[in-house]
């Protein structure tokens, strides 16, 4: 048959949560100890129906090596501190989960305690009770002394800790402010040099777009002309062939005329030689204004090909002008 343990009311205080360092990598694991800690100790003070057997088994062999008094001062002091560690305090609650005493056996031993402090205070010397019990609240004076020093120690300890911890913080955020002053101003000047460059490139736009613009009524008017001496050229050609062709008929018409005559045709024989060259003086002219003609054609041609260069290059550069403004936006 197995009941509810009795629960045993302990003495021990409750030991203060630990001062928090300032380690923000430590922060999260820290206080989830301290809540778990925290917890345990709560349910250790309330004597637990469930802890008080537990802790008696794991604590037996330091219990059994201390006298009246350090066994208080080990649920008092050591007991705590132990079950403040996160793995402790898991285990104990498992294996309190896990007990089973029987009533009957818990009964006899609450008894037989009971009579034995009873005996024991009967026997005991008043005198002696009171002396030991002045010893005991001097070591509990001393020992809430000596705690307070080391909580004081750890206070100031924390406090210059956090004043460190302060400095360079106002150190690091005064660092912080001037770089950020620092870049303002940069981005300040940047935005001036970049406000700079756009005005600088909408300029060389402008001038270039009236260069092309010059450039393509130039070339318009070039070609323009070029047609036009062409045309030109072409009719010109087109008429000397002509002329020719007339020229050479009435020549041969003339020619059959005056071979028919028998006196006209030693005249002709003996005056050929000269009208010939005559001719070929006509034909040579003419040639030469043809040349002429072609030159200048060519001339035109070869100056149109330069301002098509002109303007495939003023093309590039307002290309070039747009990229180095997007890369400079």
């Amino acid at each position: 048959m197995e009941e509810r343990i009795p629960s045993f009311t302990s003495t021990a205080p409750k030991l203060p949560p630990p001062v928090k360092k300032s380690q923000d990598v430590q922060d999260e694991k820290s206080n989830f100890v301290n809540e778990y800690a925290s917890r345990v100790l709560e349910l250790l003070g309330m004597g637990h129906r469930l802890f008080v057997p537990r802790l008696l088994a794991t604590s037996k062999e330091d219990l059994l090596q201390a006298d009246f008094e350090g066994a208080l001062k080990f649920f008092r002091v050591q007991l705590p501190k132990r079950y403040r560690a996160e793995e402790n305090a898991r285990r104990l609650m498992e294996q309190a989960c896990n007990i089973k005493v029987p009533t009957k056996k818990l009964k006899k031993y609450e008894k037989e305690y009971l009579a034995m402090r009873e005996s024991q205070l009967q026997q005991e010397d008043p005198i002696e009770r009171y002396k030991r019990e002045n010893r005991r609240l001097q070591e509990t004076s001393m020992r809430l002394e000596q705690e307070n020093d080391d909580l004081a120690h750890e206070l100031v300890t924390s406090k210059i800790a956090l004043r460190n911890d302060l400095d360079q913080a106002e150190d690091k955020a005064e660092v912080l402010n001037k770089e950020l002053l620092l870049t303002k101003q940069r981005l300040i000047e940047a935005e001036e040099e970049k406000r700079k460059q756009e005005e600088e490139t909408a300029q060389l736009k402008e001038v270039f777009r009236k260069q092309l613009e010059k450039a393509e009524q130039e070339i318009k008017k070039t070609t323009a002309i070029i047609a036009e001496y062409k045309q030109i050229c072409s009719q010109l050609s087109t008429r000397l062939e002509k002329q020719q062709t007339a020229s050479r008929e009435e020549l041969e018409i003339v020619k059959a005329k005056v071979m028919s005559c028998s006196q006209c045709s030693e005249i002709f024989s003996k005056e050929g030689s000269g009208q010939g060259s005559s001719r070929d003086q006509t034909g040579e002219r003419g040639d030469e204004e043809k040349d002429s003609l072609m030159k200048h054609l060519r001339e035109m041609e070869l100056e149109l090909a330069q301002t098509k260069l002109q303007l495939v290059e003023a093309k590039c550069k307002i290309q070039e002008l747009e990229h180095q403004r997007d890369a400079a936006q």
